[in-house]
């Protein structure tokens, strides 16, 4: 896992139910915790673009659901920044289930991904069909 040079901002929070983008069989995830984050006390804690989570799977096949994977967010509905001035947002809130050594679960992802987590997560941009 790479930093990333745009400052991303942080929409989502715990109990965020976003789509899952892969073939995986989750269909709905809830976001449970972020990797990483440091707050102070009653901070919620929050996440956007190239985050790692955890997730519990809200609906989706019976091999999956209600189990806690770890996944990466590839699209927000919030705005965000990057370096050069542009400002990026997409349709829907969106996550990919990874494994344990930071590879996609899924064969392939539904619909475009930002640039941001294929610069952190490298693996995941081999998969993917756009790339914004």
């Amino acid at each position: 896992m790479k930093a990333i040079p745009s400052s991303v901002t942080q929409s989502l929070t715990t109990r965020s139910v976003i789509r899952c983008a892969d073939n995986s069989g989750a269909k709905w995830l809830e976001v449970i915790a972020v990797k990483g984050f440091r707050g102070r006390r009653r901070m919620k804690p929050s996440c956007g673009v190239g985050s790692f989570v955890f997730c519990k799977v809200r609906s989706g096949n019976e091999k999956v659901r209600h189990q806690v994977l770890k996944a990466v967010i590839i699209r927000q509905t919030k705005e965000y920044r990057r370096s050069e001035g542009l400002r990026i947002s997409f349709e829907d809130n969106a996550a990919v289930i990874i494994s344990d050594k930071g590879e996609a679960t899924g064969s392939i992802i539904k619909g475009p991904v930002a640039r941001e987590a294929v610069q952190r997560f490298p693996t995941i941009g081999k998969i993917a069909s756009i790339v914004v």
